[in-house]
C-alpha cells in the first residue's frame, strides 16, 4: 500500500471516530431534551448521579454567558488546526494516541458547536451530586478527558523533538 494511500485510510478512520462521537453526543442531548426538558430530572443513583435538563449559554461551569459567537468562531478555529495538524503528522504507530486524542477533542468541540449553532446553547443534563459538580454532557466528557490524554502524552511520552513535524 502507498503512502498517499495509508494516510487516506488514516483519515477516514480519524473521521468516521469524529463523526461517531458526536452522533453519540447529539444522540444524548436529543434524548435528554425529549425526555427531561421540563422535569425535576432523574436520580440513576440516589446522593451520587443525576440527569437534569440544562440549557448551558456559557462554556465551562457556565463562564462567558451569551458569547455564543466568540464560542463559534473559536470552535471553528480549533477544528482547522485540528485538522491541519492532522495532515502534518507522521502517519507511524509512535503518534496513533496523539491522533486519536485529536479525535477525541474534536469530537468534543463539534459536538458542542452542534448545539451552539442549531440551538443557541448547549444541552448539558449529567449531574454527580456527590461532589455537586456542575452539569455537563458527552462532548465535555470528550473533551476533558481528551485533555488530561493530551497532557500525560506530552509530558510522559514524546520529546520535544516529536513535535518538529509542526515546524516543517
Amino acid at each position: 500500500m502507498n503512502k498517499k494511500k495509508a494516510s487516506f485510510i488514516c483519515f477516514l478512520v480519524w473521521f468516521t471516530g469524529i463523526i461517531l462521537l458526536i452522533v453519540a453526543d447529539q444522540a444524548a442531548k436529543y434524548w435528554a431534551v425529549s425526555k427531561l426538558k421540563g422535569t425535576s430530572g432523574m436520580t440513576l443513583i440516589t446522593g451520587v448521579l443525576e440527569l437534569q435538563y440544562l440549557e448551558n449559554r456559557g462554556m465551562a461551569f457556565g463562564m462567558l454567558q451569551g458569547r455564543q459567537m466568540l464560542f463559534l468562531v473559536l470552535c471553528i478555529a480549533f477544528c482547522a488546526v485540528m485538522l491541519w495538524l492532522f495532515f502534518r503528522i507522521p502517519k507511524t504507530g509512535y503518534y496513533i494516541p496523539l491522533i486519536l486524542v485529536g479525535g477525541i477533542l474534536t469530537g468534543g468541540a463539534a459536538g458542542n458547536f452542534i448545539d451552539r449553532a442549531f440551538r443557541g446553547y448547549v444541552v448539558d443534563f449529567i449531574y454527580v451530586s456527590l461532589i455537586d459538580f456542575p452539569i455537563f454532557n458527552l462532548a465535555d466528557i470528550y473533551v476533558v478527558c481528551g485533555g488530561i490524554a493530551l497532557v500525560i502524552l506530552v509530558l510522559f511520552h514524546y520529546r520535544d523533538e516529536d513535535f518538529d513535524f509542526i515546524k516543517k
